[in-house]
């Protein structure tokens, strides 16, 4: 990790083809090698080395050694058992293949090679090409079936031992190659000295290199079939440099987690039928060190505060923007250039386990947005890996986002299916993740995404449905269900594709959760409108519970509302200082309430003003005026009451846990709703006044005699309102009102929501 990747000099010698037979790889007594093996070679795009280097018994009797080792003085072999004593090995090509016969021996045997540079000292290391493939015929058939959920065990860089002796494995997925090396600083980044073979058809290349340390950078040298070199980072690699540098590193995972009582839970949740109330959250830019040039914290930085801050906001889950490898801070992490590794700007792979394993074990679940819909273009990244579009589509209108300036990957190839489904069980299985927000679904099912007329191919229906991306969906639902019981899939799909989060066997997709995108941009709308013109939108809060059920919504307040010229919640609120704040308070009172599990951007839990920005902290200098300390205690007991109240979420996806009472009062801007547990017949009824006017005697049904006991008011002044209520109870009345058989007749604050407590009888 001291210096950057930039092998130029090697590249360009390995590049040049060098004339083969120099020294006599033809004459008497020299193993024959075809001429064309020999020139394949050299110029490194033979697929199988290992076939020439190395040891080999001849038929005749001994043993033939051959080393490549271009710019060497000298080559010698030291056969185990012998000492020290070292045959020297002769030059049979300038360009650096040397070649013994070990006559005494008909086997295979251990040895090492003596390798002297000119100016340097002699290294004795063990040859590469002395040692069996590392990845079995059957993890290439399930690989090239689009079945192996743990290839990320085979394929990468991965420290183990061969016959006693410790290395590196590394394989990769390059099947139109016409050649491919591991350089590294182990190997002054020469793509000449560790060629690795192909695994028969499989397209997969491998080498095994001892006495390789953990923490090595590395790559992989690539040649084209049309001629051309590329540098590529190991798509399957588990840690990267920090960008802008861009070379892998060998790492071995030694954290042990300490979440087994987390774990064990987990796989008895029913989501559906739990509280759920999520705090997404930028790592980089949650909070940062302001008297050191106002850096990021680290995942072991942030572990106690996060946890510290989520526990005492009674969120249940800290939902995180991606933290896999990107190259620009500027995506935010959602073009991803390492689908195996985390970021490596905050940290190591063990240091974020550490932060997930923290927030497990103070009763926190850690969601990760993940983003199978497209990566980047970025040269050492995953496009055209082998000269090809091997993980994205060719023709640009199924393979290129016009928006995004991304490839877009190749669901119909069963490797790339199997790299993204691989990727999705690495985060859940190696790091404990409790669930995965799907990024971008809606532009993974429509062929016409962003697209004009002439842009997209049809499916072979003449549709636009991309039936692949389809296939793909359901196949990652159900592996990930299936190998993590209790886990989360969560789609963000914009449109209205039907069943997204329904069983696949009932015709869904089988995610979890889906959010409600059309409640977050229905209601943003209304609640960013002046009180006096709400009247006429009325429909923006009555209409999304037309759908309500349809699936298994998430209310989210994302990122994604809070940038690029929108504002942030506080400063999109219409009104004086007082109102905007009123306003935000009413709607956080009316989400929590209504079916749907809730979600909201770090930030807008205690008001910040201005637009989220990457590069900088939260605004947490806020919290010395009290009006901002006031929103956060609100959300604080939100939080508080939803997690004690089973009527706010053990039904949220079945229309008996929900009872309109009033909801064609546009004029006044009102509504209220009941909340039902069918399991215990609890029941709380939210009623809610968008206008700033208090509504005195404001009459409500309800189901029941008896006081009726308020236990929220957003208006209370602990909240920063102004105190406007009923005085803690209401008495109902037996005046039928609502279709009910009673009501209660109660004040409304202005631009508040109060929650009532129905008397059980």
């Amino acid at each position: 990790m001291t210096r950057a990747a930039d092998p130029k000099s090697a590249t360009a010698l390995a590049a040049k083809p060098i004339a083969a037979g120099a020294t006599g790889a033809g004459k008497p007594g020299a193993t024959a090698i075809p001429p064309d093996d020999l020139i394949r070679l050299i110029e490194l795009r033979h697929p199988n080395p290992h076939g020439i280097l190395g040891a080999h018994p001849r038929r005749r009797g001994g043993v033939v050694v051959r080393a490549f080792r271009p710019g060497a003085e000298s080559v010698a072999v030291i056969v185990d058992g012998d000492g020290e004593t070292a045959r020297l090995m002769r030059m049979i090509d300038a360009a650096g293949l040397f070649e013994v016969l070990i006559a005494d021996r008909r086997e295979v045997f251990p040895y090492r090679l003596r390798v002297t540079y000119p100016g340097r000292a002699a290294v004795t290391i063990y040859d590469p090409y002395a040692f069996l493939p590392t990845v079995g015929d059957l993890d290439l058939h399930l690989w090239n079936e689009g079945r192996h959920e743990r290839i990320y065990e085979k394929l990468g860089a991965h420290p183990l031992a061969m016959v006693g002796v410790a290395g590196v494995a590394f394989a990769v997925w390059a099947p139109n190659a016409r050649g491919v090396s591991v350089i590294g600083e182990f190997n002054e980044w020469d793509g000449r000295v560790h060629a690795m073979r192909m695994l028969g058809s499989s397209g997969v290349w491998e080498i095994f290199i001892p006495e390789l340390a953990v923490g090595a950078l590395y790559k992989y040298e690539v040649r084209a079939r049309d001629g051309g070199l590329v540098l590529k980072a190991d798509p399957f690699a588990n840690a990267a440099q920090i960008a802008p540098q861009t070379a892998s590193i060998i790492d071995r995972s030694t954290y042990r987690f300490e979440d087994a009582a987390w774990m064990e839970t987990r796989g008895q949740r029913e989501t559906a039928r739990s509280p759920l109330s999520i705090y997404e959250v930028h790592l980089g830019s949650w909070r940062r060190v302001a008297a050191e040039d106002h850096r990021s914290l680290s995942y072991r930085e942030l572990a106690p505060i996060l946890a510290d801050y989520v526990c005492d906001m009674g969120f249940t889950h800290v939902e995180m923007l991606p933290v896999m490898e990107h190259p620009f801070e500027g995506s935010w992490g959602y073009q991803v250039t390492g689908y195996f590794a985390p970021n490596a700007r905050w940290g190591t792979p063990d240091e974020f386990r550490y932060l997930v394993d923290h927030l497990h074990q103070r009763g926190i679940g850690v969601i990760l947005d993940w983003v199978p819909a497209h990566f980047p273009t970025d040269q050492f990244a995953l496009g055209r890996f082998d000269g090809t579009a091997l993980y994205e589509h060719l023709d640009a209108r199924k393979g290129f986002h016009p928006d995004w300036d991304t490839y877009i990957f190749n669901y119909g190839r069963n490797e790339v299916r199997n790299f993204l489904i691989a990727s999705a069980l690495y985060w859940l299985s190696e790091f404990h993740a409790d669930g995965l927000r799907v990024d971008a679904v809606a532009s993974m099912l429509y062929l016409d995404y962003a697209r004009r007329a002439g842009e997209w191919i049809p499916n072979q229906y003449g549709e636009r449905e991309n039936l692949e991306a389809v296939e793909f969906i359901k196949a990652l639902n159900r592996v990930a269900y299936a190998n993590h019981p209790g886990i989360m899939m969560i789609a963000e799909e914009s449109t209205s594709w039907p069943a997204v989060s329904r069983p696949i066997y009932l015709g869904g997709l089988g995610f979890g959760l889906k959010w409600d995108m059309g409640w977050m941009h229905d209601t943003l709308n209304y609640f960013s409108r002046d009180p006096i013109h709400r009247r006429f939108h009325h429909r923006d809060v009555t209409f999304g519970f037309l759908y309500a059920w349809t699936e298994n919504f998430v209310l989210p307040l994302s990122h994604d509302e809070v940038v690029h010229g929108k504002g942030a919640m506080l400063s999109r609120m219409p009104g004086d200082r007082w109102q905007q704040f009123a306003n935000l308070r009413a709607l956080y009172g009316y989400m929590w309430a209504r079916p749907g599990k809730k979600m909201i951007f770090m930030g807008g839990e205690f008001g910040q003003w201005r637009e989220w920005n990457h590069d900088e902290s939260l605004d947490w200098h806020l919290l010395q005026y009290d009006e901002h300390r006031a929103l956060q205690t609100l959300v604080r007991e939100l939080n508080r009451v939803y997690l004690a109240e089973p009527a706010l979420w053990q039904a949220d996806s079945d229309t008996a846990g929900f009872r309109f009472l009033d909801a064609d009062n546009a004029d006044d801007n009102v509504i209220a709703f009941m909340r039902i547990a069918p399991q215990s017949g609890r029941r709380i009824i939210c009623v809610c006044n968008f206008s700033p006017v208090v509504r005195e005697g404001y009459r409500v049904g309800v189901p029941v005699g008896g006081v009726y006991r308020e236990i929220l008011n957003t208006d209370a002044a602990a909240f920063g309102g102004s105190d406007v209520g009923n005085a803690g109870a209401i008495a109902a009345e037996a005046t039928p009102y609502h279709g009910l058989d009673y009501s209660i007749a109660m004040i409304l604050p202005p631009l508040g929501v109060i929650w009532l407590e129905v008397p059980r009888l």
